[in-house]
């Protein structure tokens, strides 16, 4: 990479990307532009010499004081720019880029009126069809809304009800009218389809059956179904927002708004279907000190359209303006094969939706800063030297014996507890713990594409692993923190005692740090580790279960575990020695092998 000052005479004036580098090649900031050129020219005076026009006090300012290269990718339009910057931006997690989480897609409730008794169904992936009505999309709670649903409506609850041609078990408890046997019409079974879609959009309808059932079930003591219902009323309660606004029409909107204060900002998306607000999802971020409205704005509406298949509205509405507003809308539109406005209404019914969206992410961020947090990512971000706080961490660690059922894990910390819906683990194929590790880490950084790196890496390890980590990282120019916990040795084995282990913490700046043992950053980063052994072990056990039922059929054919291990050693996986060839079997051990394998060889 060639210096600021030399880069900046040659840059091409077309779209594309540019990158910000520190001395040591970490990156520091990446962004988009129309013309790369003048883009960039934007960032310094020219004259008498080369300095940049912003403050050391503002984010762009520390970035360009830091700044001492920059890189850059030419693409054939400002839309694919728009693409890059945030596919790069969500996989490198670049120093002063905001990084926004939530790119999820959500499912929406369909029904397909071509089937003669048809039934009501979650998907997503919308396609458009005439008699094809969909009802969302909806963050949370779709699954309870479907399961009240057919709770109380006599619908067919199964696709295979229908093909069975006889009434089941749903028939007999009330839950089903058998059309299977012809006992209802269809333009019978149209009317409590009807009654089922009017439940769906007037959700209150069906919060108030649920209610009364709960109270019926409490008053027979049936305690834990009441709980049961309480927290499904809950979760389709949660879908939608209040509003007395009347719009007096059909419209189609998704509506954004982001709000920032003190730590924390929210991202609140509010989406409006005929006229009706039909739920709501909200996100919350930290690390306030990145913080750049208009990059988020940009970062949350291509996040939120960019998996989308078919984007069922015209019309996006936007609490704040933002620049690039007009390129992200071109963008979208080309994603939805249609048109699509991203506008930033000032007056009428559409402001008064913007201004909702802004009145519910001030509340939000209310009721989250009178929560008690004990904060201890600030604390560690003190005592580790961390680059921000870490409020998504992920913890690695790996597990063998003897080199069998070879197997990595990752755990997730989000802020206020594990998610372990991103809990991840892996087959590893690598024999020693340092290569099985590199290969483990490898794996997560080539999936940052899919799924973000977090604020910081926990190694179960030492010194040496740790650096394995920043090589990886390194080496893909991934800029993300990452620290190593290894476990106290005594009379050269790990010791565990609760309450008593003196775990060594090893910092990316060669530091090495140990805590009392009743430090509160120390048990919480004892937690991170003990939950990823804990998830490893629980993964080594089922694999070595599976393994071990394995090697007792190749026994019973006259197979033994040596053999059996060599196969393992050429193929990787029992998996692979069962697709591979009587040839092949027979080239990595012998006939008489390949024969009890695959059967005997017909010439």
């Amino acid at each position: 990479m060639k210096e600021i000052k030399d880069i900046i005479k040659t840059l091409p004036k077309e779209p594309g990307v540019y990158q910000y580098f520190n001395s040591d090649g970490r990156l520091l900031y990446v962004g988009k532009a129309k013309n790369l050129s003048n883009r960039v020219k934007s960032y310094f005076f020219l004259t008498p010499n080369i300095r940049p026009k912003y403050s050391v006090q503002t984010r762009i300012g520390k970035m360009l004081s830091e700044a001492k290269y920059i890189d850059y990718i030419v693409v054939d339009s400002e839309e694919d720019a728009l693409i890059l910057e945030n596919s790069l931006i969500k996989q490198l997690k670049p120093k002063y880029n905001i990084l926004l989480r939530d790119d999820k897609t959500y499912p929406y409730i369909y029904i397909d009126e071509m089937q003669d008794f048809p039934r009501f169904e979650i998907t997503r992936k919308v396609v458009k069809s005439p008699k094809v009505k969909y009802y969302g999309p909806f963050p949370s709670g779709a699954k309870a809304l479907l399961d009240a649903i057919y709770d109380f409506f006599p619908l067919v609850q199964k696709k295979s009800c229908i093909k069975g041609k006889k009434a089941c078990l749903f028939y007999e408890i009330n839950k089903c009218l058998a059309p299977c046997e012809g006992k209802i019409s269809k333009k019978e079974y149209a009317k409590i389809v009807k009654e089922a879609k009017y439940a769906i959009n007037n959700r209150k309808v069906l919060i108030d059956k649920m209610t009364q059932r709960m109270l019926n079930l409490a008053a027979s003591e049936r305690f834990e179904e009441a709980a049961k219902l309480r927290d499904s009323i809950e979760a389709i309660k949660s879908l939608q927002i209040k509003s007395s606004i009347d719009i007096a029409s059909k419209a189609n909107y998704d509506i954004f708004a982001i709000s920032s204060y003190k730590d924390r900002g929210v991202v609140v998306k509010i989406f409006m279907r005929e006229g009706k607000i039909i739920s709501s999802t909200h996100t919350i971020f930290r690390n306030l000190d990145k913080f750049d409205r208009d990059e988020a704005y940009k970062q949350a509406i291509i996040d939120h359209y960019k998996n989308i298949i078919n984007i069922d509205l015209n019309r996006v509405l936007v609490a704040h303006d933002f620049l690039d507003r007009s390129s992200v809308s071109e963008l979208i539109s080309k994603l939805a094969n249609k048109k699509v406005s991203i506008e930033y209404p000032k007056v009428g019914n559409r402001a008064k939706l913007t201004d909702l969206a802004i009145k519910n992410a001030i509340g939000i961020l209310k009721q989250e800063e009178n929560r008690q947090d004990i904060k201890i990512e600030e604390q560690l971000k003190e005592l580790l030297s961390l680059q921000v706080a870490p409020y998504r961490i992920e913890c690695f660690d790996n597990s063998h014996m003897m080199g069998q059922a070879t197997v990595g894990a990752m755990i997730v910390w989000d802020s206020d507890g594990f998610d372990k819906d991103s809990y991840r683990r892996y087959e590893l194929k690598a024999k020693d713990e340092y290569s099985q590790m590199r290969e483990l880490l490898t794996r997560r950084v080539d999936s940052f594409k899919k799924s973000s790196p977090p604020d910081l890496w926990v190694i179960d390890g030492g010194a040496t692993l740790l650096n394995l980590a920043l090589e990886i990282l390194k080496e893909r120019r991934v800029n993300l923190d990452v620290v190593a916990i290894a476990k106290e040795k005594l009379d050269s084995k790990a010791h565990r005692a609760k309450g008593a282990a003196k775990d060594i913490i090893y910092t990316q700046f060669g530091e090495v740090i140990e805590l009392k043992t009743t430090d509160k950053r120390l048990h919480f980063l004892q937690k991170l580790r003990d939950e990823a052994h804990r998830f490893a072990i629980r993964y080594h056990k089922l694999k070595k279960q599976k393994e071990d039922m394995n090697l007792a059929i190749y026994e019973h054919k006259g197979v033994g575990k040596q053999v059996v291990k060599k196969l393992l050693n050429y193929f990787g996986t029992f998996e692979a020695i069962e697709s591979a060839t009587y040839e092949e079997i027979a080239k990595i051990t012998n006939k008489r092998v390949a024969n009890s394998l695959k059967g005997v060889k017909k010439i």
